[in-house]
C-alpha cells in the first residue's frame, strides 16, 4: 500500500514537474530529449514547490552539464529562488568555477539580448509622448566626512524628439582611484524593431556606434569572464542589497510651531511642491559565507561594529543547522538527504532542512526616511515621459535602477520634482528635475510655442546629429562597464573617500593619518581593508576624544598635522555642533508647544 502510494506521488511529480524531476535525477540524456521536443518558456521557467525554477534547482544541486543544456535551450539565468538569491549567486554558493563561469557568459548575454531588445520597445513607448527637455540634477550626500567631495555631482541633460533621446553626462564613472569627468552624449534612435546608440566622447571628438543587434550563440566566447573575476567570486561573500518597499508609507510633512501644525509645501525651481516623508524604507543588507575557506572567512568574519551601532543597523546572523557534517558536501549537493517525495510536496515542511550547502548568512537591516516633493501642475507626465527614460538609463546604471525601484511604487499624486532616496548605508541621493523646456535657462537647440494657455517644446533635429568634424568609430573599442561593477566602483569610491592621498601615491586613511602611523593602502579588489572596517575607523575616529582627535594638535605631537587633519577635525567639530544646535532647537519647539497648550488651557 505504502508503495502504491509512493508510486502515485512520483507519478504526479512527473506529471507536474517533468524538467525538475529529471534535473533532480540528474538525468541528462532523458533532459535533452525532453527540452528537443520544444518547450514553451512558461515550462521552462515553472518554479516548484521551493521557488526554484528548473535552471536554479539545477545550479543548486551543482549538475554542471544539466545546468548548460539549459541555459542553451533559452532558461532564464536572471532569474531569483522565493528568497532573492539569482543563479549566479547560487553558482558561487557551491564553489565550483566551472559551473560559475558558464552561468556567468549566459547571464551576460541574455543581458545584452534584453538590452538589445527592450531599447526599440522604450523608444517606441516615448514616440507618441510629447516631446521635451528636461535636467536631473544628481546629489550624492553622506555624514561621513569627504564622501560628498569623491562623490560629485552631475546633472543629466535629457532631450526628447518622437522616437530619439539624447542624454547628456559629465560624470562617467569611478576608474585609476578617482571619477573619471568628460562631456558624452548618449544618442537613442529608434524606428520598428531596431536601435542605434552613438556614444559622442565631445571631448576627443569621436562618435562610438553600436547597431544594437542579437549576438549569435558561437559568439559566446566573447562575453567569458576572465579567471581572475571568478575566482574573485568564489573567495569573498555573496552579498546583496536591495531596497525593501513592502513597508514603506508616505506622509505629508508638516511646518510651523504655534497652534495647528500645517501640511508643508516648497518651492523647488520655481514650482510649488508638497513635501511627503516616506517611512519604513529598509536597506537589506544579506550577506552569506558557506562556500569560503576557514581562512576566507576569517578575512571578511567580524562581530558587530561601532559604526553599526553609530548607524542602528540590526544585524541577525542565521545559520541553517544540519544533521550532517559539510564535509558531506564535496559527494553530495544534498547533504540534507531530502528525497524527491519530500522536496516536491508542498504539504512536508522542511524547516530549516535545505539543498546545497548549508546557509551561512548574516542579515543587516537599516531603516532610512525618503523624501518626495512633488508638484500638482508641472509640465511632464512621470509614466509616459519620464519612466522610458529611467528604464532607459537603468539598462547601465545602478543609481538609476535603484530609482525606477522607488518611484515605481503607488507615490502620492503629483510629479516628484525632487527625491532623496539612500543608495547605500552611507550614502544619499537627490535627484531634482529642472530647467524644463529651457524656461529657467535657454538651450540650444530648444525651442517653446504657446498653444492654448500651455507650453509645449519643440526640440531640433540638430540635437540627435553629431558635428560632421567628429570622427565615426564601432562600438568595439569601447569598454562597457556593467552594474555589478559599478555598484564595486561606487562602494570602492566610499571607501577611498575615507582616505588621504600622500606623496608616492601612498595614501593614508583618517584613522591613521591623526594617529601619525605609517601610511596604508587598502583595496576592495585585494580586500586587506574592506569598506566597513574604514567607515568604523573614521566613526572611532570622530568619536574619540583621545590624542589628536577633537582638538587642535600642538607642538608636543609626535608629528605635524596636514591641512587635511585640521579640516577633518574642523568637519567633525560642526557636525557635533550641528548636532547639538539641532536638539537645542527641537527642544526649544518642544517647550514653546508645550506652554502655547498651557495658555490655550488657562483661556478656558
Amino acid at each position: 500500500m505504502a508503495e502504491s502510494n509512493q508510486n502515485l506521488l512520483m507519478a504526479r511529480i512527473k506529471e507536474e514537474y517533468p524538467l525538475h524531476l529529471l534535473v533532480w535525477n540528474n538525468d541528462f540524456d532523458a533532459l535533452k530529449a525532453e527540452l528537443s521536443k520544444g518547450i514553451s518558456q512558461e515550462i521552462l521557467e515553472k518554479k516548484d514547490v521551493r521557488g526554484r525554477s528548473p535552471l536554479m534547482l539545477a545550479v543548486t544541486l551543482g549538475h554542471l552539464e544539466a545546468s548548460k543544456l539549459l541555459m542553451e535551450f533559452g532558461a532564464n539565468v536572471n532569474t531569483e529562488n522565493k528568497d532573492g538569491w539569482t543563479v549566479v549567486q547560487e553558482a558561487v554558493a557551491t564553489g565550483d568555477p566551472d559551473l560559475l563561469q558558464s552561468v556567468l557568459e549566459w547571464r551576460d548575454y541574455q543581458r545584452y539580448s534584453s538590452r538589445v531588445g527592450g531599447v526599440p520597445e522604450l523608444l517606441q513607448k516615448l514616440k507618441e509622448a510629447p516631446d521635451f527637455y528636461v535636467e536631473m540634477k544628481w546629489e550624492f550626500t553622506s555624514w561621513v566626512p569627504l564622501v560628498s567631495r569623491m562623490c560629485p555631482s552631475d546633472t543629466y541633460k535629457v532631450y526628447k524628439q518622437g522616437s530619439k533621446v539624447r542624454i547628456d553626462t559629465t560624470l562617467l564613472g569611478f576608474e585609476h582611484n578617482k571619477w573619471h569627468r568628460g562631456n558624452t552624449s548618449f544618442i537613442f534612435q529608434g524606428q520598428d524593431d531596431e536601435a542605434t546608440i552613438m556614444e559622442v566622447d565631445h571631448e576627443t571628438q569621436q562618435v562610438f556606434i553600436e547597431q544594437m543587434r542579437v549576438l549569435p550563440e558561437n559568439s559566446l566566447h566573447i562575453l567569458q569572464p576572465t579567471p581572475e573575476s571568478v575566482t574573485a567570486r568564489l573567495t569573498a561573500p555573496i552579498t546583496t542589497t536591495y531596497l525593501d518597499t513592502d513597508k514603506i508609507s508616505f506622509e505629508r510633512n508638516k511646518s510651523g510651531i504655534w497652534g495647528w501644525r500645517q501640511d508643508k509645501s516648497e518651492v523647488i525651481n520655481g514650482q510649488t511642491c508638497k513635501v511627503f516623508g516616506a517611512s519604513n524604507v529598509e536597506l537589506v543588507t544579506k550577506t552569506r559565507s558557506e562556500h569560503l575557506s576557514e581562512e576566507d572567512k576569517a578575512k571578511f568574519k567580524s562581530a558587530k561594529t561601532p559604526l553599526q551601532s553609530f548607524l542602528g543597523i540590526a544585524e541577525v546572523e542565521e545559520k541553517a543547522p544540519s544533521n550532517s557534517p559539510l564535509e558531506e558536501y564535496s559527494q553530495s549537493a544534498n547533504p540534507c538527504h531530502i528525497s524527491a517525495e519530500e522536496y516536491f510536496n508542498a504539504d512536508v515542511q522542511l524547516g530549516n532542512r535545505d539543498i546545497g550547502r548549508p546557509k551561512e548568512m548574516t542579515t543587516r537591516i537599516q531603516k532610512f526616511k525618503a523624501t518626495l516633493w512633488l508638484s500638482e501642475d508641472y509640465p511632464l507626465s512621470l509614466p509616459e515621459q519620464i519612466m522610458p527614460i529611467v528604464d532607459l538609463m537603468a539598462i547601465s546604471s545602478s543609481h538609476f535602477a535603484k530609482l525606477k525601484n522607488f518611484i515605481q511604487m503607488q507615490l502620492p499624486s503629483g510629479f516628484p520634482v525632487k527625491i532623496e532616496i539612500p543608495l547605500f548605508h552611507v550614502l544619499n541621493a537627490r535627484i531634482t528635475f529642472g530647467n524644463i523646456f529651457g524656461m529657467e535657462q535657454s538651450v540650444e537647440g530648444i525651442d517653446r510655442i504657446e498653444d492654448g494657455g500651455k507650453t509645449h517644446c519643440i526640440v531640433n533635429d540638430s540635437c540627435f546629429n553629431p558635428p560632421p568634424s567628429y570622427t565615426l568609430l564601432g562600438c568595439e573599442t569601447r569598454r562597457q562597464v556593467s552594474l555589478e561593477e559599478e555598484d564595486d566602483m561606487l562602494q570602492y569610491a566610499i571607501q577611498q573617500s575615507l582616505l588621504q592621498t600622500g606623496q608616492d601615491d601612498d595614501q593614508v586613511d583618517i584613522w591613521e593619518a591623526l594617529q601619525v602611523q605609517r601610511p596604508n593602502t587598502p583595496s576592495f579588489l585585494t580586500d586587506d581593508d574592506d569598506e566597513e572596517k574604514q567607515l568604523q575607523r573614521a566613526i572611532e575616529a570622530s568619536l574619540s576624544g583621545n590624542n589628536t582627535i577633537g582638538r587642535p594638535p600642538t607642538a608636543s605631537d609626535d608629528s605635524p598635522s596636514t591641512s587635511d587633519d585640521l579640516d577633518l577635525i574642523k568637519a567633525i567639530e560642526l557636525s557635533e555642533k550641528e548636532s547639538e544646535e539641532n536638539e537645542r532647537q527641537r527642544k526649544l519647539e518642544q517647550e514653546m508647544i508645550e506652554e502655547a497648550l498651557r495658555l490655550s488651557l488657562l483661556d478656558n
